[in-house]
């Protein structure tokens, strides 16, 4: 995959790039990350990229020609099909764990970092876009959502994870919470890992991990399980642990 971030802080990636998954998608040649600054693109020395609202206002508009400029310079690089565009944006759909599969299919993403009050509303039609959203808060700039994304696309690139299988039991792979994990030692202040855990008994462990993983969801984020149709063995695990709960 090639993930082009155009960005008026290339700064802000520094190290960035060079850690987790990223770094070893990297390393294996299975990502390459192409960042590009937008003040390259301005048409005066001052490197102009924004400018005052039309009808007032309080804060600054990202400029569209800066940018329009700097992603020709993308597709200048990668000839042919235009890269999958997505500009970060509160207004975005909110990335969850099927887009994200969804998207790390793809050869070839662009991501637009917003800044300021916004971006020349023209830009999105301009570049065939989506806006995208990391959640329901305010950022300084799209960079932090960017690095976001880069990762939670990098870890599902085939190849990148040793286990393959690990990206597949990860929280949200299924909407699903994950169960609880233990480590060495046993025993910690007096709290032990769950006997089952040392069991050896296979299924044992896998009906307590699948308990459990309802058991947090249900508790921590009912949300999850709304409108969604359960197979046998999980409704009667939801139905035992609703008793457990007293709920």
């Amino acid at each position: 995959m090639r993930f082009s971030i155009l960005t008026l802080n290339p700064g802000f990636f520094r190290g960035a790039l060079d850690e987790g998954m990223i770094r070893i998608a990297r390393e294996k040649g299975l990502l390459e990350v192409a960042l590009v600054p937008i003040r390259d693109f301005t048409d005066d020395r001052y490197g102009t990229t924004d400018d005052y609202p039309y009808g007032g206002g309080a804060g600054m508009v990202m400029k569209a020609q800066p940018i329009l400029r700097a992603y020709e310079s993308v597709r200048r690089e990668t000839p042919g099909k235009p890269p999958r565009t997505l500009v970060t944006s509160p207004q975005g759909r909110t990335l969850t764990q099927r887009w994200a599969r969804e998207l790390a299919e793809e050869p070839e993403i662009a991501v637009l970092c917003g800044r300021y009050k916004g971006i020349d509303e023209r830009v999105i039609p301009l570049l065939g876009a989506e806006e995208i959203s990391i959640g329901d808060y305010v950022l300084s700039g799209g960079e932090p959502a960017a690095i976001v994304i880069l990762d939670a696309l990098a870890r599902l690139i085939p190849g990148v994870l040793g286990d393959a299988e690990s990206a597949e039991a990860d929280s949200f792979s299924e909407p699903l919470l994950d169960a609880p994990v233990y480590t060495r030692p046993e025993d910690i202040e007096s709290r032990r890992v769950p006997d089952v855990l040392l069991s050896g008994d296979h299924e044992r462990i896998r009906i307590w991990r699948r308990r459990e993983a309802l058991r947090r969801t249900w508790l921590k984020r009912p949300d999850l399980l709304l409108g969604r149709k359960l197979s046998d063995e999980d409704q009667s695990l939801l139905d035992e642990i609703k008793k457990e709960e007293g709920r």
